[in-house]
């Protein structure tokens, strides 16, 4: 027996593998099955053009075998196997990958998968094993062959007993430690969840005996141990199958069993896409959100396979922002990926896939909304502040693309509406698509600055979250009609002559409003009479970008910096308390002063504002009752 040294610079390689590459110990078993896998892959290929290999696709399989008292983990396959020099070239020169040279020198067949790429897997066994060894039959040979390594400096090479064709690598596991954990690869089911999660899509079966118990037959209470094959993959994915071989049942029991929800999703999508990228996609919509959905905790992105094999759980490059609710799975071929196959290399292929994705989102949920109405707004209520929120974020960027899947309440309508709907049904002397923002439905139906919107016949739609004013204002418009807030400055919907007439009485009331606005100092920009009211005595309004509702929210973050927007006290020109007022400033101004404070915290109140001092604000009221 020769000892043989690993070849170039191999050894300080051979270290940064056990040590650096792979993030997970566990992620050794998806490398053994892979590299598994591929063995009988080559020799199904040979099959299709050799009869004398004599196996059919069904007689292969993986097989794994645990032996406790031994310490020792077993993954053996009956595929094509390694001659002497194969042995010494694909385990004795780290990086060198058998398969990648299969792959490349042979016109594969569509069925036949390769998997591995970078000659590397095998090492991960050194992560857990202070032996390997490997027993090998080439086909067509009549001599097996045993490589051995403690993965230190050598490895060793010796004639060896096997009577069929494959591969068996045996893994004498190292010794617990206080800080790791090695027995755990000695139990049966975590083995079974390994497998399950890694490699649940190998295309031969993974077969493992499993020590069960029974209830002994002819007895009530009496047990009995027994062993059983048994098979802990599931091969074929449901996203290879052909579409029309599944129904809508098979798609909602996979969405539950893979993402652990006990409700249906809303909608699924099943995608086989060939050209610029190829790979298959099963996506979902869920019924409900997970209760940490919006919430920093929550981890949005699809599971990623490449040729069957889970490469990432999470990949979040695949899914925008505003559509992080979407769940499932994309299996590719093209992908890049890092050395270890734990995360992708950023590339062409990804980027092509992530931009086809969002495409078929936005058009599924486009068909939702246009024949499934019911149906889409379930899906509205659980996600649509996502949207509202992908509107808003990197600057508008994908506000083109969100725009039309925007739901808000309407004050005719009193449902979700879109805008598409709003304009459509706008009268023709219409300017702008009015919206007023609050609390809640209810509290936004009876602030008074929906008074004149509303006798003008015009639909308002109600903003009741805290992004939505914040989404609107950077959409700008929707079809060329502009969105005006019920509590801008301007609303204009006057005609020119009751502008001029409110204009008059403006400057007619000068000094008391010069008075008022003394009084309350910066609190306001201006007051002055106003066009929107008609049954409430005052409000509050807002001049530029920044709204009072916007205010309020933009103050409620736990930031150092608070703004401020532009108030306007507003007075009915037409309620009695003008006339008070207008008095009051000839005959009494310390109570106008009272009067002035009182009003303003009134408007505050009525928008859902606090005020700075409730204590003041009752007394006055009170000492004006006397």
């Amino acid at each position: 027996m020769e000892i043989k040294q690993f070849k170039a610079e191999s050894k300080r390689l051979l270290e940064m593998m056990i040590n650096s590459i792979y993030t997970h110990k566990e992620i050794f078993i998806r490398e053994l099955i892979s590299n598994a896998n591929d063995a009988i892959d080559k020799l199904y290929f040979k099959s299709l053009t050799d009869d004398k290999v004599g196996l059919n696709k069904d007689d292969f399989a993986i097989t794994i075998t645990i032996d406790k008292d031994a310490r020792k983990l077993i993954i053996a396959d009956n595929g094509i196997g390694m001659t002497e020099e194969e042995l010494d070239n694909n385990l004795g020169m780290i990086a060198n990958s058998g398969s990648l040279a299969f792959k490349t020198e042979n016109h594969l067949k569509d069925d036949v998968n390769i998997i591995g790429q970078f000659g590397v897997g095998f090492y991960s066994a050194f992560m857990v094993s202070k032996l390997v060894t490997v027993k090998t039959k080439a086909y067509g040979s009549d001599t097996a062959y045993e490589w051995q390594s403690e993965g230190v400096e050598s490895y060793t090479i010796k004639e060896c007993d096997k009577d069929s064709v494959g591969t068996e690598i045996i893994l004498d596991l190292k010794n617990d430690t206080d800080d790791e954990n090695y027995s755990e690869f000695l139990d049966q089911y975590r083995i079974q969840s390994l497998v399950k999660k890694y490699s649940d899509y190998i295309r031969f079966p993974i077969k493992m005996d499993m020590q069960k118990r029974r209830l002994k037959e002819g007895t009530e209470n009496e047990f009995e141990d027994y062993t059983e094959t048994v098979t802990l993959n599931s091969m074929i994915p449901i996203w290879r199958k052909n579409k029309n071989e599944l129904t809508d049942e098979d798609y909602n029991k996979f969405y539950k069993e893979k993402f652990y929800d006990y409700t249906d999703p809303l909608l699924h999508m099943h995608i086989k896409a060939e050209g610029s990228a190829t790979y298959n996609a099963l996506l979902y919509i869920p019924g409900r959100a997970p209760f940490d959905y919006y919430t920093k905790e929550y981890e949005k992105g699809l599971q990623l396979y490449s040729n069957g094999v889970l490469i990432m759980d999470k990949c979040a490059d695949l899914l925008p922002d505003h559509f992080s609710f979407v769940k499932g799975i994309v299996d590719s071929e093209d992908l890049s990926l890092n050395i270890s196959r734990e995360m992708l290399q950023h590339d062409r292929q990804l980027k092509i896939i992530a931009r086809n994705l969002e495409k078929t989102i936005k058009n599924e949920l486009t068909k939702l909304l246009k024949n499934n109405r019911e149906k889409y707004e379930q899906f509205y209520k659980a996600f649509g502040l996502q949207l509202k929120f992908g509107v808003y974020n990197e600057f508008g960027i994908n506000k083109d693309t969100l725009k039309d899947l925007l739901m808000f309440h309407s004050s005719k309508e009193n449902k979700l509406v879109t805008l598409e709907e709003y304009v459509s049904r706008m009268p023709e002397a219409q300017k702008y698509i009015y919206y007023a923002t609050g609390e809640s439905i209810t509290r936004i139906d009876n602030l008074p600055q929906t008074e004149i919107v509303k006798e003008k016949g015009y639909e308002i739609l109600y903003l009741t979250e805290n992004v939505d004013e914040f989404a609107i204002k950077m959409l700008m418009n929707y079809n060329e009609k502009q969105f005006k807030s019920v509590s801008a400055g301007d609303l204009d919907i006057d005609t020119p002559e009751e502008k001029e007439e409110i204009k008059a009485k403006n400057e007619a009331n000068k000094d008391l409003f010069n008075f008022i606005k003394d009084k309350l100092g910066d609190k306001i920009k201006e007051v002055r009479l106003s066009q929107r009211l008609k049954s409430h005595p005052v409000c509050i309004t807002s001049d530029g970008e920044l709204s009072v509702e916007m205010e309020k929210i933009l103050n409620a973050m736990p930031t150092d910096q608070k703004v401020k927007a532009d108030k306007i006290l507003e007075i009915n020109p037409d309620h009695p308390i003008l006339e008070k007022l207008k008095s009051l400033y000839e005959s009494d101004k310390d109570k106008l002063a009272m009067y002035s404070d009182v009003l303003y915290n009134q408007a505050l109140l009525i928008e859902g504002m606090s005020i700075e001092d409730p204590v003041d604000f009752s007394n006055k009221i009170c000492e004006l009752m006397l």
